[in-house]
């Protein structure tokens, strides 16, 4: 029999397991969504999936897997810039050595936080959509300044893939999969 309702997991995303992603008694792989991970949990207390139907089998809207590497391409951008700017104050070419290293470090962080946006969102994970919206919003802003320098090289892939981000994160099969609470047109 199907339970009618569902309910949130207890606490900030822990089941009563304590494991996360695994409802009480659960195995950990293949329960609910791909991975084992579960965002809901039936009255049953069996696995529900955490996002809509498609994302739940496995299969994300193309969309939002497009967004998802969008993310993890820029990402890689931030780290390859941090790493230069890392270089630079080793070998002395930095304006302050201590600015370089903090730059460095602000720069590892940024691009640690932009994959774990890109794993949200290739996990299809609803939290994954505002940080992704504005991780292209500062890209366009950063790659208008870059073309402006001239740093060409920098600056048109930077624009190319923040207006791909923004596509793919604005195409309608995304905002089903990654808006919460978003009501269906009757």
């Amino acid at each position: 029999a199907q339970p009618s309702a569902t309910r949130p997991e207890q606490g900030a995303g822990r089941p009563a397991s304590g494991r996360p992603g695994t409802a009480a008694g659960a195995g950990s792989a293949g329960a609910g969504e791909a991975g084992g991970r579960s965002g809901t949990v039936t009255d049953a207390g069996s696995p529900g999936p955490a996002t809509p139907a498609g994302a739940a089998a496995g299969t994300l809207p193309r969309s939002v897997q497009i967004a998802a590497i969008v993310q993890a391409v820029e990402a890689v951008g931030v780290l390859a810039a941090a790493l230069m700017a890392g270089v630079d104050a080793i070998t002395g070419k930095s304006y302050h050595r201590a600015s370089g290293i903090a730059i460095t470090l602000i720069g590892i962080a940024t691009a640690a936080a932009l994959a774990y946006v890109a794993h949200g969102l290739r996990s299809g994970r609803r939290w994954s959509r505002t940080p992704a919206m504005l991780t292209q919003l500062f890209a366009g802003i950063v790659a208008i300044y870059l073309i402006q320098a001239p740093r060409l090289d920098w600056g048109i892939p930077a624009i190319v893939l923040a207006v791909a981000g923004f596509g793919a994160l604005l195409a309608p099969s995304s905002i089903e999969l990654l808006t919460p609470g978003r009501i269906g047109k009757s």
